[in-house]
């Protein structure tokens, strides 16, 4: 029989990549939404035709266990949070109860519906559950690179709620005996990322002035440095944590860190345009308190799941920048589009 899956945040740039990769595998995909009236719904319904979807809300503990109920996973990709970094900061409190409580109450949904107790540990047919956890808990870093020993610090309400379902996942792994793992995932883009987001915010600005469209990009912080990669290779990580014969974190990320100015200069390299004469930093665009490294060490995931990052950072941005032009040059406007 065909395994499978339930994944919270289906209608996200993470989620659509990983239930195309599911279904690749002969997977029965199940996706938590909800509502129907939910925009974004229909792009999945268009993008994904073979996905089952059932209703569930983060917020509300009762309709996860209804949803585990009627979709019986053997697997959970619990994705739903609130990504939004800078957001995290305006909407706080919402923060916290769907990126941390969020965690808590799937995690007890599949703890009801699998009938474990403190007494009881599940056998081997139990539901397998997977946490997408951040290198944003990392924060004001303790040591560079980052592994799944180094200390958090998280420097934002979404990397504090992440700390938490992090630290609540491993609890019950602990407490319980559940197969519950944490992906510890570095930044991962494409041409599916929110346009709020500074990748698609750069790669679209630079798509609108080569188009015509604008004269000028503004951009905060241009020195933070981040791991890049591309998130349909991150994807596949999540599934191989849940296939390992024992449940453990894993720290996913490509090793190598850019400067925002080396995102910006790539992306225009890519439009065939010169940054410096259309980029202005402003900085007004500053976070509160700011990230300024972030490097992944992913040396378990490759010794242990064999993963490895199969785009570099340059096909990443022109796979982005080229994705862009033609959006626009369709008459898209990605900003208006809450597709995903």
């Amino acid at each position: 029989m065909a395994r499978r899956a339930l994944i919270t945040g289906i209608t996200g740039q993470d989620g659509s990549y990983l239930a195309e990769h599911l279904l690749d595998r002969g997977y029965d995909v199940w996706g938590l939404v909800r509502g129907q009236a939910n925009p974004r719904v229909a792009r999945v319904r268009r993008l994904l035709q073979n996905v089952e979807l059932v209703r569930g809300d983060l917020l509300d503990q009762g309709s996860l266990i209804s949803a585990v109920e009627r979709v019986q996973p053997d697997e959970v990709y619990n994705l739903g949070a609130i990504s939004f970094v800078p957001m995290s900061w305006e909407q706080a409190e919402l923060t916290a109860e769907v990126t941390g409580m969020g965690v808590l109450r799937m995690l007890e949904a599949i703890r009801v519906c699998s009938g474990i107790t403190s007494s009881r540990n599940p056998g081997s047919g139990q539901i397998r559950f997977y946490q997408a956890s951040s290198s944003e808990m990392f924060g004001q870093v303790r040591e560079t690179p980052q592994n799944e020993r180094t200390p958090f610090h998280p420097r934002s309400p979404y990397g504090v709620a992440k700390a938490y379902g992090h630290f609540l996942t491993q609890n019950y792994r602990e407490s319980y005996g559940m197969f519950a793992v944490s992906g510890i995932l570095f930044n991962h883009e494409s041409p599916r990322r929110g346009a709020e987001f500074v990748t698609r915010k750069v790669t679209l600005g630079a798509a609108r002035i080569k188009l015509g469209l604008a004269s000028e990009l503004r951009l905060g912080n241009l020195e933070a440095r981040r791991d890049w990669g591309y998130a349909g290779d991150y994807v596949q990580a999540m599934r191989l944590m849940l296939q390992a014969a024992a449940p453990e974190d894993y720290v996913i990320g490509t090793g190598q860190t850019r400067s925002v100015r080396e995102l910006v200069v790539a992306a225009f390299e890519a439009a065939g345009l010169d940054w410096e004469r259309y980029v202005v930093a402003d900085q007004a665009l500053h976070r509160p308190a700011e990230v300024d490294l972030l490097c992944a060490d992913p040396k378990k995931s490759r010794v242990q799941l064999g993963w490895e990052p199969s785009v570099s950072f340059e096909e990443l941005v022109a796979m982005m920048v080229d994705s862009d032009i033609r959006l626009l040059s369709e008459g898209s406007d990605p900003e208006q589009d809450s597709s995903w």
